[in-house]
């Protein structure tokens, strides 16, 4: 630290760093200045120079001398000096500054108003701005002269609110300037440009891109692009500057203007598992791969797995295929999972254990009930997994050796073994060992059970020989008993599975027709998967169903099928109907039926509800109605994919620690200290038109010879070089929030809630963040925050109003909170009933 310099503020003495200006050093002491030019993270307003020429929304505009001088809002008055900018004018040792002589709130008011000028502003100053829905306006005043759509949110908005908007401000008229949707994710209307130049400062000095400048016309600050277009000024699309515009003026198109993370990084929140892709890919575009691996490994058991058979879900909501073409998300984890260390990894993550002396088991070893495993392990429990087949993975076992090589599975489950879980395979649970003897062993039980049996079809024939369940099918070509299949297949069904049997049994040299219920869009497999099928030879009859199978010398011979007009009702559910006229017949030597999934409860029937076909357990504790005895994984959920199943085993390990008196915080396990990433991502040429690079994939014709893995590793440098056309969307949330003017937030404690009056009124609560979570009329407001102090946890904070018209004042609120959020306070929606509440 610097010389420290002690002056005056307001009267107060305050204390800061040689070198800061009056409005740094004033928010450190917690005294609020008002400012809208002026950001936390970015350097003054006059270190960015004007540019001859900037374009908006394709269209030149040159400039004609000038640059900008601030906003003006943030004046204050330094005694024997006079009116100074706090923004820019340094401390010094014993000045004596004033934040609200008259002088200072009219030099404010008088800029507010050449701001607000040129700004849509009169629902600042409505009368029914508390209560208005923001769709129809009482004063019939056009829409393109109201607020925008941050009217309750914006920084400008709560600015306004706190220096008072001068009743002589003069009317705001629409000047029809350009509204720029042509890119891809960022709406930009120049009508609600203040010209801060918060955005150029963003895109120069945060991204080192220096896609926006500034002009200055005919006196007037003009803010654009420095090409016609984003593409063109290689724009990094990273919302820089929407995540500091102060207006509506730069916009999210996918998120709207309610910027929470899960809208702004889709990617993450779409992932079952939540794993932090961009975290991930960003540290392999560093190239700290296995940093990378480890941020991988904080939630999920097996990475090399998920590299080669998750669904990726993560890539299909990838915002960079806005602009082009989504990341290889699923590629890059398995390039990472191959080359970022992970023995030493595991060896890290065995030495971190704490074991706590207490033990569960845990019924079956698929994905779900490996990623408990793994998760309770690191949290020091004893774990010891049952298995009933010889090998532990579940249905995994059954995936082609060309989607998961045997050694591959093998590898990953005996990492888990390595950090001290135990296998019992050969045992099942209800047969050879009871679950009341686990109970009586163990603190606890977790049953993941997955879907082990393959349905049938209840039709004529379909007990001659020569058909087979897909899963019986697949067990039998994996472990060597099939090698062979000559003549012809028909493969029942449209989902993934069906597709692992039909290019299956390609490779065991059969010709393969496919045929199920659904049209070619309604197929449940994924697109992908139909689209290898079809390149490797596998003929797909859609909307057919199988109607009787019929025989010669007892094998079957034939399959007719009648013609499938709908598979699913008008509520959606699966309820097919057929046209009895047309049918179709199709030769066969053999028949796999792949139509779906079911758990198998024999032996654990005492879980079961009275329904004798689902189990009895709260979705909340992912409890049974057996105390102790836990449940997770497609047994409850029904046939989902790995990524599924590995995310529900971790939720069912926080609730099996928080059951046995721990706080279920897997975060520490990890031991990552906080990181805050760079912001900068420096200018790439061509950036937006960078092509995806795949995944090598062998030939069709190669495929077809064998099961060797039809997708391929990346090379170092095309995981990097994929790595690096990440959009970066995180990183935006890392860029501080600038200070807005004081709230009227009080602490929810029993001092502040004795100072509530006991009258009608309007109860706001809010978390931690200030997130609104609750607002409540009631008749008693400090009878009400005296029973909220122990029953909600998360509320930290609280505002209050009084109003005798609490209901009516409840309805505005409510309101408000739904036309800015699309849904009920968090509270209101679970103890509540939803819209119910409003009408309580």
């Amino acid at each position: 630290m610097g010389k420290v310099v002690k002056f005056f503020i307001d009267d107060k003495p305050v204390e800061a760093e040689e070198g800061q200006t009056i409005l740094e050093a004033a928010r450190r002491a917690g005294i609020y200045i008002p400012s809208i030019c002026y950001h936390p993270d970015l350097p003054p307003y006059d270190s960015v120079s004007p540019s001859e020429v900037v374009y908006r929304a394709g269209e030149a505009y040159r400039g004609d001398g000038g640059s900008f001088e601030g906003c003006g809002l943030c004046v204050v008055y330094v005694d024997g000096v006079g009116l100074v900018k706090s923004c820019n004018y340094k401390v010094s040792e014993g000045i004596k500054v004033y934040t609200n002589r008259p002088e200072v709130i009219e030099e404010r008011k008088k800029n507010l108003m050449k701001i607000l000028a040129n700004h849509p502003h009169y629902c600042m100053t409505c009368i029914n701005r508390e209560g208005c829905s923001l769709t129809t306006c009482s004063q019939n005043l056009p829409e393109n002269e109201r607020c925008c759509p941050l009217l309750h949110t914006c920084e400008l908005v709560k600015v306004s609110d706190y220096i008072g908007v001068p009743p002589e401000t003069p009317r705001y008229r629409y000047r029809g300037l350009p509204v720029d949707e042509s890119s891809p994710r960022i709406i930009w209307d120049f009508n609600l440009c203040i010209g801060c130049l918060r955005c150029v400062r963003a895109c120069k000095y945060l991204a080192g891109v220096e896609a926006i400048s500034y002009t200055i016309v005919d006196g007037e600050v003009v803010v654009g692009l420095k090409a016609p277009s984003r593409e063109e000024a290689d724009c990094r699309f990273c919302m820089y500057c929407v995540a500091v515009c102060p207006t509506g003026a730069l916009r999210d198109k996918a998120a709207g203007w309610e910027y929470r993370e899960e809208n702004l990084v889709p990617c993450k929140y779409s992932c079952p598992a939540q794993v932090d892709v961009p975290r991930y890919v960003r540290l392999l575009a560093e190239g700290r791969v296995k940093e990378a691996l480890v941020a991988i490994r904080e939630r999920l058991p097996f990475p090399a797995i998920l590299g080669r058979v998750c669904h990726h879900p993560c890539e299909e909501n990838c915002n960079r295929a806005d602009v082009n073409e989504a990341i290889s998300i699923k590629g890059l984890k398995r390039f990472i999972a191959e080359n970022g260390g992970d023995d030493e990894i595991i060896e890290e993550l065995r030495a971190r254990i704490k074991p706590n002396g207490k033990r569960v088991a845990i019924v079956g070893s698929g994905p779900a009930g490996l990623s408990a495993a793994y998760f309770l392990r690191l949290m020091g429990y004893d774990v010891v997994v049952y298995e009933e087949r010889d090998k532990p993975g579940g249905l995994m076992r059954l995936y082609p050796e060309y989607r998961l090589p045997t050694k591959i599975l093998d590898r990953e489950i005996g990492k888990l073994a390595k950090l001290g879980i135990t296998f019992r395979c050969g045992v099942r649970v209800g047969r050879d060992v009871s679950l009341d003897q686990l109970r009586n062993e163990y603190d606890a039980v977790l049953l993941a059970i997955g879907t082990p049996r393959a349905k049938g079809l209840r039709c004529e024939g379909a007990d001659l020989d020569n058909i087979f369940l897909s899963l019986d099918f697949l067990r039998e070509v994996k472990e060597g008993r099939l090698r062979k299949l000559d003549g012809k297949v028909i493969v029942i069904g449209g989902g993934n599975v069906a597709m692992d049997v039909a290019r299956t049994c390609v490779r065991l040299g059969a010709e393969v027709h496919l045929v199920c219920l659904e049209s070619r869009d309604e197929m449940p497999a994924h697109s992908w998967e139909i689209e290898w099928a079809l390149e490797e030879g596998v003929k797909i009859h859609n909307s057919w169903g199988p109607k009787r199978f019929v025989g010669d010398g007892g094998r079957v011979s034939r399959v007719e099928f009648v013609r499938c007009v709908s598979v699913f009702d008008e509520q959606g559910r699966f309820n097919p109907k057929f046209d009895e006229t047309k049918t179709m017949s199709l030769d066969a030597d053999y028949v796999i039926i792949a139509i779906g999934q079911e758990p198998d409860f024999r032996g654990l029937e005492m879980i079961l509800a009275p329904d004798g076909r689902t189990v009895s357990f709260d979705e909340a504790t992912m409890m049974t109605n057996m105390p102790g005895v836990f449940v997770c994984g497609d047994a409850i959920r029904g046939p989902t994919s790995v990524v599924e199943a590995v995310a529900d085993g971790r939720r069912a390990a926080i609730a099996i620690d928080k059951y046995l008196g721990g706080d279920g915080d897997l975060e520490r396990v990890f031991g990552r200290a906080e990181e805050k990433p760079s912001l900068y991502l420096g200018r790439v040429e061509g950036f937006a038109s960078l092509k995806r690079i795949d995944e090598p994939v062998l030939a069709p014709e190669e495929r077809v010879k064998g099961f060797m893995e039809v997708t391929l590793e990346y090379s170092e440098e095309d995981a990097v070089k994929e790595a690096s056309r990440c959009l970066r969307c995180d990183l935006r949330l890392h860029i501080r929030k600038p200070e807005m003017p004081p709230e009227p937030w009080l602490p929810l404690d029993e001092e502040h809630v004795k100072e509530v009056p006991e009258t009608e009124g309007v109860i706001q609560l809010f978390d931690s963040e200030k997130n609104v979570i609750l607002i409540k009329g009631v008749e008693n407001m400090r009878q009400y925050l005296a029973d909220a102090l122990g029953r909600y946890e998360e509320a930290k904070y609280f505002v209050y109003e009084e109003n005798k018209l609490y209901t009516m004042r409840e309805s505005e609120l409510l309101q408000q909170y739904i036309q800015r959020h699309g849904r009920m306070p968090k509270l209101n929606e679970e103890e509540f009933g939803g819209e119910e509440f409003l009408y309580e």
